[in-house]
């Protein structure tokens, strides 16, 4: 872990979304150099799901050597922004640090999004984070250690981040452009930078979407947290950057990054729009080639889905309910299902009988080799080899389908 330094002592800053996850994981550490925080998020009583409020953040903020304030705020609401920002600084008297961590993530494409979703999304992670911005940069003015911290990633126009999921990508790279526009008209006066994580992040929404299995292959929100700390202690002139936590972590002398895995040795989940995950896959870029041997009778396919209906039972069928459909192309070609919502499961050529949660479309050769393990659904998904429609929760869940398989040797 970084050692904090007590550079952030009596500093200011102003988090959204800081009741949980990376945001709160940021108010800790800045809390531990004896740092004011205000939590500025929505969640003021406890969501059935998700752990953490405002109130409980800030309890932790205090237990942890700082002090803190908790303000309900919902960031497209100018109003409640103005007053939050307003009660920060009659409390603490000005704001230093401003981190923009809130953010709505739907990653489904273009046809299967609906428009309040995509006005969420634009809402919190575009809109909100220039109307944030631009309420408290009057007070970053006058502070002498002055800094804008997005959550977002570098911006990279590789259509690959965009096919899948393009209102996603176009909210999330807003924050990227408030960086780069606001780094540049501030410059000298206020850092403006951009921090995004080289991994997946355990936080308690994602193990809602994957599920609980998908923590293994994600590292802590710490490591968020140490590299957030490390540009938030350079000074001003350090702006303009897009960092990735793993990076600036290096360059802080950190070489163990084993203490930040859920799972020491377990592989990561690479995060998105960083090309270099990609480039570790070589399999994603390879051309489709049909198979030399001759198959079976019931063909590769269908060997798969009598392993998959080996592996299937009543358990699976109660964490699951779901019921998916596989439209396979290539050497393989044909439709598919998978019941995980009835019974004891089922498994089929041809449409499901009732309509698919979740249609998948790859390659047959994809499909093969998502189920045998050497190839992440994650990965194919990101790199367009694997096309999803429907229930993203469901898609996700089906990777513990895949590990069990793997793990029984199927």
């Amino acid at each position: 872990m970084l050692q904090n330094t007590g550079k952030l002592a009596g500093c200011t800053l102003f988090i959204t979304g800081g009741s949980r996850g990376i945001g709160k994981a940021i108010a800790l550490k800045a809390a531990r150099d004896g740092a004011n925080v205000v939590i500025a998020a929505k969640t003021a009583v406890p969501h059935p799901k998700l752990p953490g409020t405002i109130y409980s953040a800030a309890q932790e903020v205090e237990a942890a050597g700082g002090k803190a304030l908790a303000c309900v705020v919902d960031i497209r609401d100018e109003q409640q922004i103005g007053e939050a920002v307003q009660k920060a600084v009659d409390k603490f008297g000005g704001i230093d640090i401003l981190v923009n961590n809130a953010s709505a993530i739907s990653l489904t494409g273009t046809l299967e999004t609906p428009m309040k979703k995509v006005d969420l999304m634009l809402g919190i992670n575009l809109r909100g984070t220039y109307l944030t911005s631009k309420l408290v940069i009057p007070h970053l003015l006058k502070s002498h250690s002055p800094h804008i911290l997005n959550l977002a990633p570098p911006l990279n126009l590789n259509p690959i981040w965009f096919k899948n999921h393009t209102a996603y990508t176009m909210a999330k790279y807003g924050m990227s452009m408030c960086v780069l526009g606001m780094s540049e008209e501030f410059r000298g006066q206020i850092a403006v930078n951009a921090l995004w994580p080289k991994t997946a992040i355990q936080t308690a929404a994602m193990s809602m979407l994957g599920g609980e299995d998908i923590g293994k292959q994600c590292r802590t929100a710490d490591i968020m947290a140490d590299a957030a700390y490390a540009i938030l202690s350079q000074p001003k002139d350090y702006t303009g950057h897009f960092l990735v936590d793993e990076d600036v972590l290096k360059e802080q002398g950190v070489h163990d990054f084993e203490q930040y895995a859920v799972q020491p040795g377990h592989p990561l989940l690479p995060d998105y729009f960083l090309d270099s995950a990609l480039e570790k896959m070589p399999e994603l870029h390879e051309t489709t080639k049909p198979p030399t041997d001759t198959p079976t009778s019931s063909g590769p396919i269908g060997s798969t889905f009598d392993a998959i209906k080996g592996a299937i039972n009543e358990d699976v069928v109660k964490s699951t309910q779901g019921i998916y459909q596989f439209n396979l192309s290539g050497e393989h070609e044909g439709v598919w299902f998978l019941d995980l919502k009835s019974g004891s499961g089922s498994t089929g050529e041809g449409q499901p009988p009732v309509k698919a949660d979740v249609v998948m479309t790859m390659d047959s050769t994809v499909f093969s080799k998502m189920f045998a393990g050497k190839m992440k659904p994650t990965l194919a998904f990101m790199s367009g080899k694997l096309q999803i429609r429907g229930d993203m929760t469901l898609a996700l869940k089906l990777e513990k389908l895949m590990n069990r398989m793997n793990k029984a040797k199927l």
